[in-house]
């Protein structure tokens, strides 16, 4: 095969360069074109050791990828850890605080709404060096009504860090996050932050993730100091005590343990050992013969026990007073997989969905998920987890979902809002494509397979409102916000009531929908009008009533003459038919074509009843006489006689309001099943069941739906 000159080969063919390592890792393509004494002449060793060892060209480079997400409760310092990350690897040169007062906010904060709330809503992915290693983070929002950005963020990543206060502890968010990542099988790192407040207590917050979340944890650091006394940290693994000086803490000091904390650090380090010791065989052989346990060892017994997902090694620090986050970023080069470790599956679509495992290589065919999609300034931004294969832009991709086939015409890595312009990825990366017209979920190939990935678990909406543009002339700018949103956020439904007219959008919350119509008003210049969903109320009659109506008018030409008798009377709840017409006349005294007129008219007339102008259901109208007139009498007459029959008759039948009922099911942690149950019989609530399901409660209840709509939602 011919071998190109250096100079003949742009490095546009190069998956990375690294700035460390002052090498480039080549793409299959260059090692195509190179041939192996250029390869080896460019990668300065990485491809050469490959070929002598036998080891494939990506290998290095995939043990030295890591896609991590930061989870917790609101409020926990999730993205104050992250701007920290950013600032150490060298991604940022200065740290701007959550609603900080200069006004420019935390990088991962890029949204106006963001800054100005304090709070994430929508999650952020950047990536950054750390000692040679190419990590992908994706900051997720604590609040519960952003739920699925955390879905859809643990449906793509290796793995992650828990993130819990030390004052707080495990709160309720907290439980909801380590059950989505339970779900989708992440292993996971815990940090306790913010060890400088006053009240902090991480072993508390170490017993309730023991408890409270099923946690087969220990700690790997002691903290020297709490409170106001904070001053660093004690490995337990390597045994050396950590502090942070400079003006941001970046420089980390590396010092022998204080003497007073020898006992504490080995009583601990002690537990760590027996803690993995119960989930690794290898730790376990060495600990039950008394056999000295090396840092080495420990370290290596640590890194089986979380990828296995046996075991949670538990961090401590300060991410706002910058200590404790460097051991952390080496924690999750030493603890947490890279792509290659992590087991993901695919479903072949020419097998009848067989699950297929995919070896998460740059070698295979492409496989992608779409898992969020943004409206960017050049169209819709499609964020994407390569399992397998490569990309590059310019490729023909298949989306399997739908069997197009789309040109990749702009490849980018993100960082925060803004973007990098790439050539190619490979397995293991996240990116974003743009111009890729797709639904989140969807899963691209490069059309040699039709595998589709296992798709994210979607919450229902929980609570609605009702919603119009102030202006009637916004209204096509007004279905354009809406139907963009419904396609970036699956949790965001948005309906019309064919009862009352009003447009209805569901979501996950109050602040949920309340940023969406900010949204609205900021981004599309709408200013619209909230409110309740009107109740669909129904009406009934509870008992028989006659009626005898003569319609007569006589205007000049033809006149108007029909005339209606009999009754109306209930029947009986949970009937099939909701309004029943029976003609039980004898002979002709109203012509049989005049019939489905009056038939037509007591039916429309049951559309609003007089009481509160709803419709009347289970109720049965019985005609039996009535008159005609040769000239006179026609369709419109004998309808007319029929609406004006029936609300004369319908306050004589005694007629209620009915309002929905819903079967609702709850599930709660247990300790809060005794405040749900009382605020349920509040609501005028029925229990009609109780089940245990782990350490949760399913309480079934039937509900009226004015409480829920008039109260707002449990």
């Amino acid at each position: 095969m011919a071998r190109f000159p250096r100079s003949a080969v742009p490095r546009l063919l190069y998956t990375f360069f690294s700035s460390k390592t002052r090498r480039f890792y080549p793409s299959p393509t260059a090692a195509l074109l190179l041939g192996n004494f250029e390869v080896r002449q460019f990668s300065a060793g990485n491809v050469a050791r490959a070929k002598d060892a036998k080891e494939p060209w990506w290998k290095e480079s995939m043990e030295r990828l890591r896609n991590i997400g930061i989870s917790a409760h609101i409020d926990s310092g999730k993205t104050t850890l992250t701007e920290r990350i950013l600032y150490y690897t060298g991604r940022i040169h200065e740290i701007h605080e959550v609603r900080g007062k200069d006004g420019v906010g935390a990088k991962m904060d890029s949204m106006d709404l963001e800054r100005e709330k304090g709070i994430t809503i929508q999650s952020a992915a950047t990536y950054c060096t750390w000692k040679d290693y190419q990590i992908n983070i994706i900051d997720t929002p604590g609040h519960v009504d952003f739920t699925i950005e955390v879905e859809r963020a643990l449906r793509v990543l290796d793995g992650a860090i828990l993130v819990l206060c030390s004052v707080g502890g495990v709160q309720s968010q907290s439980i909801t996050v380590d059950r989505q990542m339970r779900r989708y099988e992440v292993p996971r790192l815990a940090f306790i932050n913010k060890l400088d407040r006053m009240g902090a207590d991480p072993w508390k917050v170490l017993n309730q993730a023991r408890s409270k979340l099923r946690h087969h944890s220990a700690a790997v650091q002691v903290p020297i100091g709490l409170e106001e006394n904070f001053q660093g940290l004690i490995d337990l693994v390597q045994l050396k005590a950590y502090y942070f000086h400079g003006s941001s803490g970046e420089k980390v000091v590396a010092e022998e343990i204080p003497a007073d904390m020898d006992a504490i650090v080995a009583e601990e380090r002690r537990e760590l050992i027996e803690m993995v010791s119960e989930v690794d065989d290898k730790l376990a052989e060495a600990f039950l013969n008394d056999e000295p346990i090396s840092s080495v060892d420990l370290e290596e017994a640590v890194r089986r026990a979380t990828i296995a997902r046996k075991f949670v090694p538990v961090f401590m620090g300060s991410a706002f007073k910058n200590k404790g986050v460097q051991p952390l970023l080496d924690g999750v080069l030493s603890y947490l997989p890279c792509p290659i470790e992590v087991s993901n599956y695919a479903l072949d679509q020419t097998k009848n969905e067989v699950k297929v495992m995919l070896p998460g290589t740059p070698d295979g065919p492409l496989v992608a998920l779409a898992f969020k999609l943004e409206e960017g300034r050049f169209g819709q931004l499609t964020y994407l987890r390569v399992y397998e294969g490569v990309i590059r832009k310019g490729d023909f991709i298949v989306n399997i979902n739908t069997g197009k086939k789309i040109k990749v015409p702009r490849l980018v890595r993100m960082h925060s809002d803004e973007m990098e312009d790439i050539q190619e990825a490979h397995a293991g990366q996240i990116v974003a494509v743009f111009g890729v017209d797709c639904a989140s979920g969807d899963t691209f190939t490069n059309g040699s397979v039709k595998y589709t990935m296992t798709s994210m678990s979607v919450p229902e909406p929980v609570m609605s409102l009702a919603v119009q543009p102030v202006s009637k002339d916004s209204g096509g700018q007004f279905s354009k916000a809406l139907n963009r949103f419904q396609r970036e956020d699956p949790t965001f439904h948005v309906g019309l009531d064919a009862e009352s007219g009003q447009t209805i959008i569901s979501g996950m919350g109050e602040l949920h929908l309340d940023i969406y119509v900010e949204r609205i008003r900021r981004e599309y210049k709408v200013d619209a009008t909230v409110g309740k969903p009107r109740v669909n109320f129904r009406e009934t009659i509870t008992q028989r009533a006659e009626f005898d109506y003569l319609h007569k008018k006589q205007s000049g030409g033809q006149g108007q003459y029909g005339r209606v008798c009999g009754y109306v009377e209930p029947i009986p709840p949970g009937s099939p038919i909701k309004i029943e017409f029976e003609n039980m006349i004898v002979g002709q005294a109203v012509p049989s074509n005049f019939i489905p007129a009056i038939e037509k008219g007591f039916k429309e007339a049951a559309n609003s009843g007089s009481l509160i102008g709803h419709p009347v259901e289970n109720i049965r109208i019985v005609l039996t006489d009535g008159a005609s007139h040769a000239v006179d009498s026609s369709e419109l007459a004998f309808k007319l006689a029929a609406i004006y029959a029936f609300r004369q008759c319908y306050s004589a039948a005694r007629p209620v309001i009915l309002e929905p009922i819903m079967l609702v099911e709850l599930k709660v942690p247990t300790e809060f099943q005794g405040t749900v149950a009382g605020d349920i019989n509040k609501r005028k609530g029925v229990i009609v069941g109780n089940d245990q399901d782990g350490d949760d409660s399913i309480i079934t209840v039937n509900v009226s739906e004015t409480c829920f709509l008039l109260k707002g939602s449990a």
